[in-house]
C-alpha cells in the first residue's frame, strides 16, 4: 500500500496541476477517450455521485434531469469545477473528498460515475469498495478509464510508463477495474474496449 507520504506527494501534484488539467484531458479525449464522457455520462439516472470530478469535463454530457453531486481530493479542481457549473447554470453540490472514504451513507446513490480517476486513486479496490457500498440496490455504476492494454507489447511499455508516472503523480496503466467490480458481485450490462484495449469504459449495476 502507498505510504502516507507517497499520497501526500501525489495530492500535492493534482493540486498544482489544476490549471493545466483541462488542456491536457481534452487533448487525450481528441486522441484516445473519444466519445467515452457522453458515452459514460449519458446513462446516470436519479441522485449521482461523481467520483474525483476534476475540473468538470463531464458537466455539460449529464442528463437535465439528474441531480448531481461530486467529491474531489483537490481543493482547487473543486474551485474549478464549481467556476464551469456556473458558467452552465448547473446545479451541482461540491466538496473535498476522498473516494476511498466517501462521506455518504450505505445505499444513498443512484448513480456513481467515475472517469479516467481509477488509474490515480492510490487504493482503486478500496475506492470501488466505496462506490459499490453507496449505491442503492439496482443502482448503476458507469466508468471509463485506461487500463491494461489486451496486446503484451503495449502493456510492456505501459510497465515501462508507470516507472515515472507512478512515483511522479500516482498514476497507473495497468489497471483492471472490471475484474473489481465483477469480482464485488456487480452485473456488467455494457462494456466496450478499444484503442488495442487501453481505453475500457463499462456500465454495471449492483444486484437488487
Amino acid at each position: 500500500m502507498p505510504s502516507k507520504a507517497e499520497r501526500q506527494r501525489w495530492a500535492r501534484y493534482w493540486e498544482r496541476a489544476a490549471p493545466r488539467t483541462d488542456a491536457s484531458m481534452r487533448f487525450m479525449d481528441r486522441m484516445l477517450f473519444r466519445d467515452s464522457r457522453a458515452w459514460v455520462c449519458g446513462r446516470a439516472v436519479g441522485e449521482v455521485l461523481e467520483i474525483a470530478v476534476g475540473t468538470g469535463l463531464n458537466l455539460p454530457h449529464y442528463p437535465a434531469g439528474v441531480a448531481l453531486r461530486g467529491i474531489d481530493l483537490s481543493p482547487a479542481m473543486v474551485e474549478l469545477t464549481r467556476a464551469r457549473a456556473a458558467e452552465l447554470g448547473r446545479d451541482v453540490d461540491l466538496c473535498v473528498g476522498d473516494a476511498e472514504h466517501l462521506d455518504l451513507p450505505d445505499g444513498s446513490v443512484d448513480t456513481v460515475v467515475c472517469t479516467f480517476s481509477l488509474c490515480g486513486i492510490p487504493d482503486h479496490r478500496r475506492a470501488v469498495g466505496e462506490m459499490v457500498r453507496v449505491l442503492r440496490p439496482g443502482g448503476l455504476l458507469l466508468l471509463a478509464d485506461h487500463v491494461a492494454a489486451t496486446a503484451a507489447p503495449l502493456r510492456a511499455v505501459q510497465r515501462l510508463a508507470e516507472l515515472g508516472s507512478v512515483p511522479l503523480m500516482g498514476e497507473h496503466f495497468r489497471r483492471r477495474p472490471a475484474d473489481e467490480i465483477r469480482a464485488r458481485g456487480l452485473e456488467v450490462l455494457e462494456s466496450e474496449r478499444f484503442a488495442g484495449g487501453v481505453v475500457e469504459r463499462l456500465v454495471a449495476r449492483r444486484p437488487t
